[in-house]
């Protein structure tokens, strides 16, 4: 019977060993921090032109509430909204203590960082693949004990808009790619952010950084053909937010929190102001109606709510992180708290819905289609566009697959691969377990006919010998 075995072995290999081939494809995501959709429209921007052509153009993506850096970039990583991932705010902050880490610092605090959400280095890694991050905001933490295979997180005090740092890098992760073979790598620009605070968003100064950031992306571009990997490497390129001018010189009433009838920070226990255009609050035991019936309504640009009463859309309540109140301006103003101590004339925060919190975004590679314009779609999407591309099973998510599919030229046939290799696969154990039931119904089927067969010789030798008497006898 060892044939029959054999027969199954190869029959369940030939069928189970018969998945539809495909070429491993690698994805490297950038974000340019700051860049918002319509940032090309001043500016000649061949490159980002280039890539429109050669790829996938989005009219504009919408980020998560709040629009600021790390809880943006999070969502990137993990396609979680910030109350879901819990990285809620640039800062670090104790509301026991009152003590505040700034953004850099925060991103070493550990905690703030691991929270159960798992960014897709962890579950690419997990999955057998190799994955790194260049200076990508959550680079330093440890997830769950495990850390990104590659990684660099920038030096302190680091100048952000040095081009010949961004060529360097480049090079650096294209050479990831290559000669450790890498799948998938996130890749931070600190610009046109920086820029757009200093000077706005409307300044000579941001269009010449829009122009750098484009001579990058003709690098980068370059770069990845240098190191051969043009056949296999899917650039995917956004932002975290946009970018919105702040009203100054006289120009409107600011919002000072000091200057509100009724209001009073001796009734908070904690407070985040004074960083832009959002705020939370902490008050003391008891004093959270007051603290809120002195600030609704108190200026006609502040918008003023308990967290509980916060918007669905904005899915920024669910979390022990956020404080039970919870401010921000409209587009233009920023909340002071004693005095007004901003002086940028850019800002960001604001509600993702208006349009100038909107970033860009741009993807190329073997995986999009070509010359495609894309409607408007929320960045929680892009992780698991990234999953698909690297055939990983993403985590959970609140991205759906559905809103970006249809940049994939292999959107339809992947899908038919797979549903193919479904079906053949079920078929082909349906075969394997229909051809073992008949195996084990003839093997039975003989052995019992063969211990038949036995017990009736064996019965027939007992009878012999009395035979033989009987006839000698006679």
């Amino acid at each position: 019977m060892l044939w029959i075995a054999s027969l199954c072995l190869l029959l369940a290999a030939s069928v189970l060993g018969a998945p539809v081939n495909k070429e491993r494809q690698k994805v490297l995501l950038i974000s340019f921090d700051g860049f918002r959709w319509d940032y090309d429209r001043d500016v000649d921007t061949p490159n980002l032109d280039r890539m429109a052509k050669e790829g996938v153009k989005a009219l504009y993506v919408t980020p998560p509430y709040l629009t600021i850096t790390s809880p943006t970039h999070f969502t990137l990583l993990t396609g979680r909204y910030i109350e879901n991932h819990g990285v809620i705010h640039n800062m670090w902050f104790d509301t026991t203590t009152t003590e505040k880490r700034p953004y850099y610092q925060t991103q070493f605090v550990n905690e703030w960082w691991d929270n159960g959400t798992l960014p897709i280095w962890i579950t690419a890694q997990r999955q057998g693949l190799k994955a790194g991050s260049l200076h990508f905001p959550g680079t330093a933490s440890s997830y769950q004990g495990e850390v990104a295979m590659v990684r660099e997180v920038e030096p302190p005090f680091y100048n952000y808009k040095n081009e010949t740092a961004w060529k360097e890098n480049t090079d650096k992760v294209m050479h990831w790619f290559r000669d450790e073979d890498l799948d998938f790598i996130s890749m931070y620009f600190g610009e046109p952010d920086g820029t757009g605070h200093r000077y706005g968003p409307d300044s000579p100064e941001r269009r010449r950084m829009v122009e750098q950031v484009d001579r990058t992306l003709g690098y980068i571009r370059q770069s990845a053909e240098r190191h051969g990997l043009v056949d296999s490497l899917n650039i995917i390129v956004t932002a975290d937010h946009g970018m919105s001018t702040v009203y100054r010189n006289g120009l409107v009433e600011e919002i000072t929190l000091r200057k509100i009838p009724g209001f009073s920070f001796s009734d908070l226990s904690f407070h985040l102001v004074d960083f832009g255009p959002s705020g939370m609050l902490l008050p003391k035991p008891g004093k959270l109606e007051k603290v809120y019936n002195a600030l609704k309504g108190a200026h006609p640009h502040l918008y003023v709510f308990k967290k509980e009463e916060m918007p669905e859309r904005l899915h920024f309540t669910k979390n022990d992180r956020i404080l039970p109140i919870i401010l921000w301006a409209d587009p233009g103003y920023v909340i002071n708290g004693y005095f007004p101590v901003q002086f940028n004339k850019g800002e960001h925060g604001f509600d993702n819905e208006d349009m100038d919190m909107k970033p860009f975004f741009r993807a190329v590679g073997p995986a999009f289609h070509k010359n495609l314009e894309v409607g408007p779609f929320e960045t929680v999407n892009i992780y698991p566009l990234m999953c698909h591309i690297l055939g990983i099973r993403p985590e959970v998510n609140d991205g759906h697959l559905n809103a970006t599919k249809h940049m994939l030229v292999t959107s339809a046939t992947t899908q038919a691969a797979d549903e193919s290799t479904f079906d053949m696969t079920f078929t082909g154990l349906a075969a394997v377990a229909g051809f073992l039931v008949v195996v084990f119904i003839v093997m039975t089927s003989h052995i019992i006919l063969k211990n038949k067969r036995k017990i009736k010789r064996s019965g027939s030798s007992e009878h012999l010998p009395e035979e033989k008497t009987k006839q000698t006898t006679f």
